[in-house]
């Protein structure tokens, strides 16, 4: 097999289109779709073509990337692509579904003749559009070189966690580590209006931890996001961290565990796009600390 494939991207939002335009940039053939078509139109400039539908999309496509809101709304597509998928094409399933729709799309696939690999990515906007990202990944070895130029393309590092992507081994990787993320975005929002209200100037707090165990530049990475009003474009939007969020809280109720700062992130970040910042960076979580706008 050729190393440059036809590959077919749904969903172009933040990272979808990052990743399309990666492809492209690589020398793949690249089918783009988007429910509002307006995303996808400026990846034409990087010679993608435009699907009306995920049909056209899909449509003699060697891969299909997922990367939409949640599992559902990935079913739905990938149904309406279904007429035009091609038997043995592989699916690499991009979205942080959760456990229980990892499970529906991977039926999916199967029911379709389709290679399943369940490959959440870490990164933002930034190391999304250099290529950057850390692609988690289970699917089939005997299947995997197929997708390896694609993986290329849009990541960095492959971390493979298993051989059946059903199973959701990647999935659940990605949830461990974006409960770390949000609960570190909701503490470094909460110190930053805390500090504030005390007026206490946010750069002794950073000065008294700096270069002990306690600094941790992601910490001032958002922070600064929020200081500098720097919160558009988003690197990673609030609306899309509630949602994680809420995954993550559902997957340790289904567990048997109990996570309070998930549902307290969840919550908190719910309460900032209801104040208007859903578009926005997710450090604008900051905002729930406030009854208005800060």
């Amino acid at each position: 097999m050729t190393d440059k494939l036809t590959v077919s991207v749904l969903g172009t939002g933040i990272m979808g289109a990052a990743m399309a335009r990666n492809l492209a940039r690589a020398g793949h053939t690249v089918r783009a779709w988007n429910r509002t078509r307006v995303k996808a139109e400026p990846l034409a400039a990087d010679g993608a073509h435009i699907a009306d539908t995920p049909a056209e999309a899909v449509r003699g496509a060697d891969v299909v990337l997922t990367m939409l809101y949640d599992g559902p709304a990935t079913l739905e597509v990938m149904r309406e692509a279904a007429p035009a998928l091609s038997v043995g094409a592989a699916w690499l399933q991009s979205t942080t579904a959760g456990l229980e729709s990892v499970g529906d799309l991977a039926a999916f696939a199967r029911d379709h003749g389709l290679v399943f690999f369940d490959a959440p990515v870490l990164g933002t906007r930034q190391p999304a559009e250099a290529g950057q990202l850390t692609v988690l990944a289970a699917g089939p070895t005997a299947s995997r070189d197929a997708v390896t130029p694609v993986l290329d393309a849009v990541g960095a590092r492959t971390v493979w966690t298993g051989e059946d992507g059903g199973a959701g081994s990647a999935t659940r990787l990605k949830l461990v580590a974006n409960s770390w993320v949000i609960a570190a975005t909701a503490a470094a929002g909460e110190v930053l209006a805390l500090s504030q209200s005390l007026d206490v100037d946010p750069n002794a707090f950073f000065e008294l931890i700096a270069d002990g165990p306690l600094d941790m530049g992601y910490l001032k990475a958002k922070t600064g996001l929020i200081l500098d009003d720097r919160l558009s474009p988003a690197q990673f939007a609030v609306t899309t961290a509630a949602k994680d969020a809420r995954l993550i809280v559902e997957a340790g109720a289904r567990r048997g565990v109990r996570l309070d700062v998930a549902a307290a992130s969840a919550e908190r970040l719910e309460r900032a796009a209801a104040q208007g910042h859903g578009d926005e960076d997710m450090a604008a979580a900051y905002f729930a600390s406030f009854d208005g706008h800060a």
